[in-house]
Formats: C-alpha cells, structure tokens, sequence
C-alpha cells in the first residue's frame, strides 16, 4: 500500500469513527434494553450477586478458597455487581482481567467451577421470574466458568487443556 493510499485509508475511517461509536453504544444500549425487557435490570442482577456470594461464603468446597482472597466483601460484591452488568447489559463498566486472579489461586479444578455453577444456577432458579432470562443469565455463567477453566488448564497442561470445560452442567 502507498502512503498516499494509507493516508486516503486513515482520513476515510476517521470520519466512520463517531459512526462505529454510536453504532457500538446502540447495540449496548439494546442488549441492555433486552435483558430488562426480561427482568435483568440493575437490582436485579445486585440481588442474584448477593444472594449467590452469601451461598459461597456458607460452601464447605468454595467458601475456603473465597475467604483465602477476599478480605473486602463490600468492595468485591460491588465489583461483581458491575462484572455482571457489563456481561448482561454490555455496559463496560467492568476493567479487569479475572483469567489472571484465577490463575493465582491454585489446584483449581473442574470439581470446582462445576460446584460454583451448580450453586449459581440453583441461585438464579430461587429468583426465577422468567424462564428465558434464566437460560441466558446460566448460560452465560457457564461461558464465563468454561472459559475460565479452559484458560486454567491450557496454562498449566498446554493444548490438553483446550476442551477442559466442556462436562461443565447447563442451567
């Protein structure tokens, strides 16, 4: 490519940038307009937050690991509060790199995040209002649950690890 062209290819895209801009926050702003059409609004998603780190606390398997890191409950519970929001409104609000904190903790296994998601879905059915927000909340956990195991055991047992979630339980 030639500069002139390179400089033609910049000065086009810089003009599409407010249009990329408004066309990302319209797509946030509907995904966030769906899940409240579905009752996954704000106080919403705070509860099931609360409701669910209250059972973890209380777990014989995960409690430990949680009380091992988490000194601040008030602040982490908050934090998740905006993790939450940013997977189910896409309100990017959450910075972070939760793959890193998992890393640290060790001899996590799929025991592991099979129980947390055992004990979130069990969470979410308690609070259920609507079957369809159930099954996108759940999936997503497991998503996130897959991701952050498969992440674990690529780490530390290279390409084997690649599949490390895929027994994880579905809502």
């Amino acid at each position: 490519m030639s500069s002139k062209s390179g400089s033609e290819w910049a000065a086009k895209n810089a003009s599409r940038a407010p249009q990329a801009s408004s066309s990302a926050l319209a797509a946030r702003q509907a995904k966030q307009r769906h899940a409240e059409r579905l009752g996954i609004d704000a106080a919403f998603i705070a509860s099931l937050v609360d409701r669910f780190y209250a059972k973890v606390r209380d777990d014989a398997l995960l409690g430990p690991i949680f009380a091992a890191k988490i000194h601040d409950w008030p602040t982490h519970l908050e934090r998740m509060k905006c993790f939450w929001r940013s997977i189910l409104h896409n309100s990017g609000e959450f910075s972070g790199n939760p793959m890193i904190k998992h890393l640290a903790l060790p001899n996590l296994e799929e025991r592991h995040f099979a129980h947390w998601l055992e004990l979130f879905y069990a969470t979410l059915r308690e609070g259920e209002h609507d079957e369809v927000a159930t099954r996108l909340i759940g999936g997503r956990a497991r998503m996130i649950a897959d991701s952050l195991l498969t992440g674990i055991a690529t780490h530390r047992d290279g390409l084997t690890g690649a599949r490390a979630g895929e027994n994880l339980p579905h809502v």
